[in-house]
């Protein structure tokens, strides 16, 4: 992806995801931990993604995958075609393309992952 093309590409996927969510948008923290520009179009992102007790990310999708490994806490990932996933330290989860989901901490703690997706 060009340096003109990748600002772009970023910031209109960030009013995507800031639109599709609200305003539970903020309530997640994302530290981004690299990014590599791939697929040819797409950036592929790693990043701890945290959410406080009570919090949800907002319903939203990515153009590509999600993968995470779940480090701490407790969760529930809701999709709007299937089950409720009940998310847990140690557990893997996975979205897939364009699949809308909204995640909420159920827990007492703070929830954190390492996730990795497409955007």
């Amino acid at each position: 992806m060009s340096s003109l093309t990748r600002p772009l590409a970023v910031f209109s996927t960030a009013i995507f995801l800031l639109a599709a969510a609200g305003t539970n948008a903020f309530a997640q923290a994302r530290t981004t931990l690299q990014t590599i520009d791939f697929p040819q179009g797409y950036e592929t992102m790693a990043v701890i993604a945290e959410l406080e007790p009570g919090t949800c990310t907002g319903r939203h999708a990515h153009p590509g995958i999600e993968s995470a490994y779940v480090l701490e806490g407790e969760a529930v990932a809701k999709f709007d075609n299937k089950p409720d996933l009940i998310l847990k330290a140690g557990g893997p989860l996975q979205f897939g393309p364009r699949e809308m989901h909204n995640v909420c901490n159920v827990g007492s703690g703070r929830f954190k992952a390492l996730a990795h997706y497409i955007v």
